[in-house]
């Protein structure tokens, strides 16, 4: 009996982290749907409106078939960009663990997702990362960075500046998050419609992506995301 209850003591902290990685990626993505639905429909909603104007122009008397060709060729391109949206926010659902990004671009693309969600809530975002070489896992930077963001703004309330810096080490990216209040008006989280998150959620994501995370406080956070080999 006593050998069988010491044989497997690592199997229960295994699956506690594991549990707990999960239920922080949940809690990250309920909180990232109202931007991943703002960034669906951006392009959706355009291509009503030019309908209707084609619309118009085809009851004319005497149609102006170049100006309809202009407003196909419209509806085509919005269709495009909303298509490659709808593939973009499923790779946030369900990730390709062996996709790589820049730094630059991984960057951009999760401050673009939260810009407007954070500009509605009072905060302003600054991207001082510059280009440099070498390469990430899209999902590490995705997952921790966003974690990171939302929970350093849950802690500090509005009005501040998130700024995020970089720079590169040997064996990984180090990003800097810090978040600056400035004077104006408090108001209330306007895309909470979940719970808040809290730093053991980013270090349980950080954990499953192999990212290592410290805080100065609530207001300054670094990650080292290791280079993508």
């Amino acid at each position: 009996m006593t050998s069988n209850a010491s044989a497997v003591p690592e199997a229960p902290q295994s699956t506690t982290a594991a549990t707990q990685a999960e239920a922080a990626r949940y809690a990250l993505l309920r909180r990232l749907a109202p931007s991943m639905r703002h960034h669906l429909v951006v392009n959706l909603q355009p291509i009503g409106m030019i309908y209707e104007i084609m619309d118009r122009r085809l009851r004319a008397p005497q149609p102006d078939l170049a100006e309809v060709h202009q407003s196909v060729s419209k509806i085509n391109g919005f269709a495009r960009a909303a298509l490659d949206s709808c593939i973009d926010v499923v790779s946030w659902l369900a990730p390709d663990e062996d996709k790589r990004i820049g730094v630059a671009e991984g960057v951009r693309e999760c401050m673009g997702l939260l810009a407007t969600s954070f500009t509605f809530r009072g905060y302003t975002l600054r991207n001082e990362v510059v280009a440099m070489p070498g390469e990430v896992r899209r999902s590490a930077i995705r997952n921790v960075l966003t974690a990171a963001m939302i929970q350093a703004t849950d802690e500090t309330p509005p009005p501040a500046d998130v700024v995020l810096a970089a720079e590169r080490s040997a064996s990984a990216l180090v990003l800097t998050l810090t978040l600056r209040p400035t004077d104006g008006q408090n108001r209330p989280g306007a895309d909470e419609l979940y719970r808040r998150l809290v730093w053991s959620d980013v270090q349980a994501l950080a954990a499953s992506e192999l990212v290592a995370v410290q805080r100065d406080g609530p207001q300054r956070v670094s990650l080292s995301i290791p280079w993508a080999t």
